[in-house]
């Protein structure tokens, strides 16, 4: 079942690419649900394509075809079917719009938590600023940034000064990027391993070595998800 807010996107997504073919900008869907932040908008349309209502169609951050459309059934109404399902939203499948979207500048503000380290551990500081990412760039999920501070991973591209995009999750597969808070007060981003009873933290710079630790020292707190780099 939709959230009220889940349910107003999609029925303004879907009422605008009917009118102009063309999904809504990002500022466009902020403003129609009267949200705070961009990043709102992003976590709304998240939550929908994890549903399965809408899907991106690829290389385009301002195109958006509605899968799914849910229909408010009133209590007390007749419709048999949806008093079988029991549940005041049902779904149905609209056909996709016939103009082709449009590809736009859509940005989000995503949180900024201070610096990581590419080294050794430092502490994770709880960002009070934000940086303005292009949406193509974020696929479904919460997303946060990271400044990457160190050259232990270098040769993973990631290099001083970067910024670490990463999908908030506690969970990582072997071989994957990750963002770990080792002992609940610093964090690293590594390459996690699981090496035998233990976790490894592989940097990717051969100036520097493997931090092994006891699992229950590193909590996982998010995976590599994509990096900003600015030139001055």
């Amino acid at each position: 079942m939709l959230t009220a807010k889940q349910h107003e996107l999609i029925r303004f997504i879907q009422q605008r690419l009917e009118e102009t073919g063309i999904s809504p900008s990002f500022e466009e869907m902020k403003a129609a649900l009267d949200l705070k932040s961009k990043s709102g908008v992003h976590r709304l349309i998240s939550a929908l394509e994890e549903r399965g209502f809408i899907r991106r169609l690829p290389n385009r951050a301002r195109a958006l075809e509605v899968l799914k459309n849910p229909e408010d059934v009133l209590p007390g109404a007749s419709n048999k079917a949806a008093n079988d399902a029991g549940s005041s939203v049902v779904a149905k499948t609209v056909s996709a719009p016939v103009a082709q979207p449009e590809a736009a500048n859509d940005v989000i503000e995503l949180p900024l938590h201070g610096r990581i380290a590419a080294g050794a551990p430092i502490e994770a500081l709880e960002g009070q600023s934000s940086l303005p990412v292009p949406a193509a760039l974020l696929g479904p999920g919460d997303h946060y940034a990271l400044e990457v501070s160190g050259d232990s991973m270098i040769e993973a591209g990631i290099f001083d000064g970067d910024f670490a995009l990463i999908k908030r999750t506690e969970t990582a597969s072997d071989g994957e990027i990750v963002v770990a808070l080792v002992d609940n007060e610093e964090a690293t981003l590594k390459y996690l391993h699981r090496d035998g009873g233990n976790v490894r933290l592989d940097p990717a710079n051969a100036s520097y070595s493997p931090q092994v630790y006891h699992p229950g020292q590193v909590q996982v707190q998010g995976k590599l998800a994509g990096l900003l780099r600015r030139y001055h």
